[in-house]
């Protein structure tokens, strides 16, 4: 049997009350497994960075459970789930989330920074990650000279850094173009290989099928699994 790594059970998400009520995820359940990559394919709307925030720990679902690595992360204190999710889970976010003053070296080392590491020793891992994600000797430059292939490969290098299990990718692809998108799914895949597990919700299914990976779309905030012959058309 599989290795689970995240298991949600129940999973409903709404905002608003009344007539101004929308659902966002509704009693949606979903399996992550160490060493492989799930794809979550949807048009923009369909839930998938809703249900991607409460996985992670960031956005309270209304109803349901997430266990994480056998851990039940909504019963944790607030104090004990930032905690975990420090050192447990890496969120690779759309829009980089990249500090501008700061270089490349130093955004990706803000996860040590927040643990009040030394800093030198806090700037010398984070070189050693941007080689890992391909940016070798890039360390001091600051992030408006990059690319946006680079500037996502020093987010997914800072969601490396305190070395977590699970890695969360939202739309990580949504502002490149398809070449680089796909040697950013090609770097998620081989870091899903060391033995981790990768989640990535994306709206480009069409690249996605040069990948052999498990892929559920996510539909009206549902998850409905894909299988890998099926032609799926995404508004």
């Amino acid at each position: 049997m599989p290795n689970i790594a995240i298991s949600a059970i129940g999973l409903e998400k709404w905002f608003g009350e009344g007539e101004a009520k929308t659902i966002a995820v509704k009693d949606t359940n979903l399996e992550a497994y160490f060493g492989e990559i799930l794809f979550i394919v949807g048009p923009s709307g369909s839930g998938k960075t809703t249900l991607l925030s409460m996985i992670s720990g960031i956005l309270r679902p209304n109803s349901g459970t997430v266990t994480v690595k056998g851990v039940n992360i909504w019963n944790l204190s607030n104090d004990k789930l930032a905690e975990f999710r420090l050192n447990t889970i890496g969120f690779v976010f759309q829009d980089y989330h990249l500090f501008p003053r700061l270089t490349t070296a130093e955004n990706v080392a803000i996860p040590l920074i927040l643990k009040q590491n030394d800093w030198d020793e806090s700037i010398t891992e984070a070189k050693k990650y941007l080689e890992i994600v391909g940016l070798k000797g890039r360390g001091e430059i600051l992030p408006v000279k990059l690319s946006g292939g680079e500037q996502q490969r020093v987010v997914i290098g800072r969601a490396l850094l305190n070395d977590p299990d699970i890695i969360l990718a939202d739309e990580p692809t949504g502002n490149l173009d398809p070449e680089t998108s796909e040697g950013i799914l090609k770097l998620l895949t081989d870091i899903s290989k060391t033995g981790r597990a990768v989640v990535v919700a994306t709206h480009n299914y069409t690249l996605l099928k040069k990948f052999s990976a498990r892929t559920i779309k996510c539909d009206g905030g549902k998850l409905i699994e894909v299988n890998e012959d099926e032609e799926i058309e995404l508004l």
